[in-house]
């Protein structure tokens, strides 16, 4: 590991790059906006890593454009579009640090801004580079009871896009898989629906196979504290699972803590292998074809 001027290790040093799978995968969930360097240079890495296509997910407006314009850009790059469940009471409730396009008033006039970033979406969604419209849901544990209607609302909403354009849902669940379920039940979940950074255990793993929910592990099914992931990889239905990094976050182990990147895919896939009982290439030659199939490209 590089040190700093003090002999420490630097965290904030990109970990080195892993030897490369055989068998090229998708970075099924990204946030190349959020990471240092260009564009180019973070498809070059992961594509030198057997990593030859991406998923780059937006949180906000601005993010989404981000998202929609790069997929244009690049043919290995597909976008996704959405208001993060955690975007949706700041617009409502007019928190200008939420990252939101515009400054709306407390009261009245919430509910209309977020009528208006959800036409956005809309719009967005509707682009033949846009795969998939998320990630939204539902997060409770960096918002509270107070913002539950408008993250609920925006969730719904969120739903009835994906369907009507035929594109994935990609789902952030955050201490909130009951209602997760039970909203997706409710409204009738998309034909093809992905959990992005599963965080269930076991049981709900078989709730979501049943369903044919896409189930989609990233870096931090390595962390020792994990292993509720782990023993829901075990039982998920090897068609049904999906590799990603959140990138800039999660970095699998031994890397934690350090940036993460779509190049440390092959880290986690390897990991993920291990707990399956099957070899590398299997495990690859599955989530390549899981990706493409949950994002029709």
């Amino acid at each position: 590991m590089p040190s700093n001027a003090s002999g420490s290790p630097d965290k904030n040093a990109a970990p080195p790059l892993p030897e490369p799978l055989r068998v090229p995968v998708a970075d099924s969930h990204t946030h190349l906006d959020m990471q240092s360097g260009t564009v180019e240079e973070a498809l070059a890495k992961a594509a030198s890593a057997g990593v030859t296509t991406v998923v780059q997910v937006g949180c906000d407006l601005r993010g989404s454009r981000w998202a929609a314009e790069t997929a244009a850009a690049y043919g290995n790059v597909h976008a996704a579009v959405a208001l993060h469940p955690n975007e949706a009471p700041r617009i409502v409730h007019g928190d200008p640090g939420g990252g939101s396009s515009r400054q709306v008033a407390r009261e009245p006039g919430g509910d209309a801004a977020l009528d208006e970033a959800l036409a956005e979406i809309d719009r967005l969604a509707a682009l033949d580079q846009v795969k998939g419209v998320g990630e939204t849901g539902l997060d409770y544990f960096r918002t509270g009871p107070e913002g539950k209607e408008a993250q609920e609302r925006s969730f719904r909403a969120h739903i009835e896009i994906a369907k009507r354009h035929g594109k994935a849902l990609v789902i952030h669940d955050r201490e909130a898989h009951a209602d997760v379920l039970r909203i997706l039940k409710e409204e009738g979940a998309p034909e093809r629906t992905v959990f992005h950074c599963y965080s269930g255990d076991a049981e709900m793993a078989e709730i979501c196979a049943r369903a044919g929910y896409f189930m989609s592990f990233a870096g931090n099914v390595t962390f020792k504290n994990a292993q509720n992931l782990r023993d829901a990889l075990a039982v998920a239905p090897l068609e049904l699972v999906l590799v990603e990094t959140d990138a800039p976050f999660l970095t699998p182990v031994p890397y934690r803590g350090r940036p993460n990147a779509p190049y440390l895919v092959p880290v986690t896939v390897r990991a993920m292998a291990a707990v399956r009982g099957i070899d590398e290439d299997t495990l690859a030659t599955a989530l390549a074809a899981n990706t493409a199939q949950a994002f029709g490209y």
